[in-house]
């Protein structure tokens, strides 16, 4: 309804009416709340302007002005924003709450029209023009409309429960039809703005009429939901009378010997179950004959739930079901590429397997095994996996196992048996064709209940799977459409017989620029939305990432440097919170305030700055890292001192090592008398770690020349290499790991093992690109590549 019209229509009806008197009262805006003229009210006043509004009033012993918003979330009120057509009302009572809150009790006294608005003392004024009902001639119109809304009024509060007493009574005895209709409006559940419609009919015939017709409209609601509500109590009688006519039919047969029909029913549900179940021919026979059973013994024998639990298996395991497969290459291609960044190998390999299975749906499937340090995305593979073929994802994991029914399950005699876990995933994914990850296959233990490892060589052998027997279930399980891949950490930890069943994929660390683009693409829009910040509430430039990632974490995933980006982004979360909108663009130099003082520090050039020392290389399960050796030399008699937790092959690597010096002594310019008149003493640091392997042989030659030469190791130079008597430099493990905690270091030239040359391909191409590699045959290619030259000093 158009204001101004009403309005219009209101001032013309008030002419025509009695005299309207004028008078400058507090305004009171109400947000949602329409208050009609003889309506007692409770209202909550928040604002305080409207608050000092109605102590004006109180304290003038005034009414005050209620009008309604035409936005209720309006917040700075201006005249335009508020309803011209308001009601009069009569503060009884006004309280403030013990909380500060402010409670007004009111009562509508007549309507008016708002004229010219004001503001003084805090609070709005307005002069108000009190306005009567318009005249209207009574005759048998206007009554009929009257009996026709005391009608509908009475059989509203007749399908309403609990309805006061007090509020029927004054429907019936109200004679006057302005009044009727402000009662009835003032209660009807309506919007507000369909209130103020009818406060600003003047004209009574109209008032009555939309008061009726929304008062029709709520009638019809309220008598579909009675009559929805006595259905409901019909049926849920009926369910009781049924329910107590059962107990009672119960309790009779009992006493006549006849309660067997409940087990008889039961029995029936289930073989019906067993008959719908899809089960081999092998299996549903174990599964009649174990119904059988069943029939034939009491509910109360221990044995029963046993039995019973043992067909629930059975027939809840996915004997047919199966999701069809989806052998769209580029869309598999495409999940893996939103899932991962790089890996380009291993996703070619991935499609490659997927291809094979399109061809070949039929043929016996590779058993995949991800290897590769922790946070490198070995196990989201594997759900990339199932989500590009379209199959239902499982895992459970195998570290710490060490008993074998965990695997195969246990006997059904023990209390609590269960199937193994593959007979539990396959039930979970409702499906006999899932991906299976099975977690951890390295942490495999072993204990007096048997070798799981033993276990798994079935499962992961698809020759045999096809008929895996799970101890519990007793019956062959086809396990061959079943895509196993498992995880490992470290691939010399899975004992060799199921090594042999595995197509070995080793995922390697990520480069610095590796990890930079998957923080950019992944792990700032993940930690953003758990930890509740929009896109533009935060900037995490490159600088900042870069500096997470060399200052707070050295790891070969990313799992850290997630934490890290985490922590950012709740600390950015609290301040939102504490009420300092963003957005935050995070410099480098925030780090030090939100995620402490940098943890790793280049030690490169501090620790190869005097002759004595030189960067080694290690391999650990957690990727590769960089390992300092250190020489030293003291008066004494040519004793040899070890320190920093060296293993057996470390100890006979720094013995080799001195010896090889000792032999080549005069060629390398070195004093011999040194070897009698000196003790040398060799540490690495980080004693608490042990250490132990060969590879460190070179760096550790390279250290006992540097120190009884007086030239320094090159700073940005790290190498690793087993060493022999004869100065051969012999290949290692690892390469690949080691090479890239190269990268990370800062290191710019690394000496390896020319027989390593077979590792290069798999080292990735951006610590391929940023490092120079030495290949040596021998010592003689490490010493000139590795140490400065001479400068004349003192001897040590």
């Amino acid at each position: 309804m158009n204001n101004d019209t009403t309005t219009g229509e209101a001032h013309a009806a008030s002419e025509s009416g009695a005299p309207a008197a004028a008078e400058t009262l507090p305004v009171v805006p109400l947000a949602d709340t329409v208050v009609f003229p003889g309506m007692m009210l409770p209202l909550v006043i928040g604002r305080p302007e409207s608050v000092a509004a109605v102590e004006a009033a109180i304290r003038d012993a005034r009414p005050v002005a209620l009008l309604l918003q035409k936005s209720k979330d309006a917040k700075a009120l201006q005249p335009d924003d508020l309803y011209h057509i308001g009601t009069l009302a009569n503060p009884l009572r006004y309280v403030t709450a013990p909380d500060g809150g402010h409670h007004l009790v009111c009562q509508g006294m007549t309507r008016f029209r708002a004229g010219a608005f004001d503001r003084k003392d805090g609070y709005l004024t307005v002069v108000a023009e009190r306005l009567s009902d318009a005249d209207a001639a009574p005759g048998p119109q206007l009554e009929a409309r009257l009996l026709a809304l005391r009608h509908q009024a009475l059989e509203a509060l007749s399908l309403l429960p609990q309805t006061p007493e007090e509020l029927v009574n004054a429907v019936r005895s109200i004679r006057e039809p302005g009044a009727l209709a402000d009662l009835v409006a003032g209660y009807l559940d309506l919007e507000a703005a369909d209130k103020q419609r009818i406060l600003e009919a003047l004209d009574l015939s109209a008032r009555l009429a939309e008061t009726s017709r929304q008062l029709e409209q709520r009638l019809e609601v309220l008598r579909i939901s009675t009559r929805i509500r006595r259905e409901t109590q019909e049926a849920m009688g009926a369910k009781q009378r049924e329910f107590i006519l059962r107990e009672q039919l119960q309790q009779i047969q009992k006493e006549l010997g006849e309660g067997d029909d409940a087990k008889g029913a039961e029995i029936k549900e289930l073989a019906a179950a067993v008959a719908k179940a899809g089960m081999p021919d092998a299996a549903r026979d174990q599964a009649e004959r174990e119904l059988k059973r069943l029939e034939h013994m009491p509910e109360a024998a221990g044995e029963y739930s046993m039995v019973r639990t043992y067909l629930d298996w059975l027939i809840a395991f996915p004997w047919t079901k199966e999701t069809a497969d989806n052998f769209d290459l580029a869309a598999a291609r495409e999940v893996l590429d939103a899932d991962h960044f790089g890996l380009d190998k291993i996703k070619r390999r991935i499609v490659e397997f997927l291809a094979v299975r399109k061809r070949n749906p039929e043929g016996h499937a590779p058993i995949l095994c991800f290897v590769g340090p922790p946070g490198v995305g070995k196990t989201s593979l594997g759900q990339s996996i199932a989500r590009a073929m379209g199959r239902k994802f499982e895992r459970f994991s195998l570290g710490g196992t060490h008993d074998e029914a965990e695997i195969r399950g246990h006997r059904r005699t023990y209390i609590g048996a269960l199937p193994g876990n593959i007979v539990r995933a396959l039930r979970r994914a409702g499906t006999r064709n899932p991906v299976l990850m099975l977690d951890e296959l390295d942490k495999l233990g072993v204990g007096f209940q048997g070798d799981p490892a033993a276990a798994l060589l079935e499962v992961l052998d698809p020759a045999q799977n096809k008929s895996f027997r799970d101890t519990y279930l007793d019956v062959e399980i086809d396990l061959s459409q079943v895509i196993f891949i498992a995880t490992a950490n470290v691939l010399d930890q899975i004992p060799g017989p199921l090594r042999d069943r595995l197509e070995v994929i080793e995922l390697p660390g990520y480069t610095q620029s590796d990890k930079l683009e998957i923080a950019r693409r992944y792990l700032i829009v993940r930690q953003r939305k758990q930890n509740g910040l929009a896109d533009d509430e935060i900037v995490l430039p490159d600088a900042t990432l870069s500096a997470i990632i060399d200052g707070y974490t050295r790891e070969a995933g990313v799992r850290q440097l997630e934490r890290e980006i985490g922590a950012v982004c709740r600390a950015v979360t609290a301040r939102i919170a504490g009420g300092k909108p963003g957005p935050y663009t995070i410099a480098p130099d925030d780090l030090h305030a939100i995620l402490g003082a940098r943890r790793f520090e280049d030690e490169a050039a501090l620790r190869t700055s005097v002759p004595g020392v030189a960067t080694g290389l290690a391999w650990t399960p957690v990727g590769g890292q960089i390992l300092f050796i250190e020489a030293a030399a003291t008066p004494g008699k040519g004793r040899l001192h070890l320190t920093g937790q060296l293993g057996d092959v470390m100890k006979e690597s720094v013995e080799i090592a001195l010896s090889l010096v000792k032999s080549r002594a005069d060629k390398l310019g070195i004093d011999a008398a040194l070897f009698t008149e000196r003790d040398i003493h060799v540490h690495v640091p980080a004693g608490a770690i042990p250490k132990d392997g060969p590879s460190a042989g070179v760096a550790m030659t390279t250290a006992l020349v540097s120190l009884l030469t007086g030239r320094r190791v090159h700073p940005d130079l790290a190498m690793t290499g087993e060493i022999t008597l004869r100065g051969l430099v012999l290949p290692v493990g690892g390469i690949k790991e080691k090479v890239l905690a190269a990268h990370t270091a800062g290191i710019r030239r690394v000496i390896l093992p020319a027989r390593n040359k077979k590792d290069y391909e798999d080292i990735p191409e951006a610590a391929r690109n940023a490092l120079d590699f030495v290949w040596a045959e021998t010592l003689d290619d490490v010493l000139p590549a590795a140490l400065e030259a001479a400068v004349p000093q003192a001897a040590p």
